[in-house]
């Protein structure tokens, strides 16, 4: 299913759902961050996806970094919570998400790189070539606030 991202967008479409979905910033031993190159709207991203009735939101983490990217992770903490309404996903059809996503660190603890029908690549990319990807705005906003060590609390927004 395709996608298309709004984010501030005045002519955006109204939200006629909300839900709850996480993110992972992964690194390995190197510093490399992993990404996926997203099947749904061709950008790069964290991996991630929708929390499933019946399972922690840990277990959410780890179920869909290992579905998306092959990498078997531990959940360390919080990085945030990113709910702005102004960023909403319209799907082909016809639901229209208002962004809602929990961002963690984890740790890489097994597994081997492998794409999914969510993920047509799948890389270990160091900070400095970030840059050089594109990348989603609100998915930058995580990013950053996923490599600043300095960050003492998760970020509310």
């Amino acid at each position: 299913m395709s996608r298309i991202d709004y984010f501030r967008d005045p002519n955006a479409p109204a939200a006629n759902s909300v839900v709850p979905s996480v993110t992972a910033v992964v690194r390995n031993r190197q510093g490399r961050l992993l990404l996926i190159h997203k099947t749904d709207n061709n950008l790069w991203a964290l991996p991630g996806g929708g929390h499933d009735a019946g399972e922690s939101i840990a277990q959410t983490v780890v179920r869909e970094v290992e579905e998306e990217t092959g990498i078997s992770v531990a959940v360390e903490d919080i990085v945030g919570l990113y709910t702005d309404p102004q960023h909403v996903m319209a799907y082909d059809d016809g639901e229209v998400r208002q962004q809602f996503s929990i961002c963690f660190r984890a740790r890489p603890i097994g597994g081997a790189l492998r794409t999914s029908s969510e993920s047509k690549e799948v890389r270990w990319v160091p900070p400095t070539d970030l840059e050089a990807l594109e990348i989603h705005p609100s998915m930058r906003l995580r990013i950053a606030h996923g490599l600043d060590t300095a960050r003492t609390s998760p970020y509310i927004g």
